[in-house]
């Protein structure tokens, strides 16, 4: 079963798939490389996943290549979630907007936000993974400026 991983922090320039997949080509031709590009400007969207074939290999590349050096940025290499989990959580937490209702896309980006911010301090959606400690952290320090205050 192949293993997709996760990796950020790219330059929202235009960057190269064979100049990423170079990074990884020592681990085998079965290693594949996607760029995420922004369908307008064609610019890298700043992440690119990465298929691996075992999830041995995954360990690997995440404990070799997580932090590296990658055109002026630091890679942040981890372990995909699955699409349809991923699919699910969006659509539970996100509003639906009225089809009579026209709104921008800054609008619905702000409304979601303080949606998604307010249903997960309710405790019925949990943060993504991959940010939870500062989510904790955040709220630690928020906590500290309300008590001095």
């Amino acid at each position: 079963m192949s293993i997709r991983l996760y990796v950020g922090n790219l330059p929202k320039e235009s960057v190269d798939r064979q100049a990423l997949h170079a990074v990884f080509e020592e681990f085998g031709e079965e290693v594949s490389t996607k760029v995420i590009k922004d369908r307008k400007t064609g610019k890298c969207r700043g992440f690119a996943f990465v298929t691996v074939p075992t999830d041995e290999m995954a360990d690997q590349v995440i404990e070799k290549h997580n932090g590296q050096a990658f055109m002026d940025t630091t890679l942040k290499i981890e372990k995909a979630l699955p699409r349809e989990k991923a699919k699910g959580e969006k659509e539970s937490s996100a509003p639906t907007p009225s089809p009579t209702t026209k709104r921008t896309a800054s609008t619905n980006k702000k409304r979601q936000t303080t949606t998604t911010t307010a249903s997960s301090s309710s405790g019925s959606v949990q943060p993504d993974p991959r940010w939870a400690d500062d989510l904790a952290r955040l709220k630690e320090m928020l906590a500290a400026q309300a008590s001095n205050t």
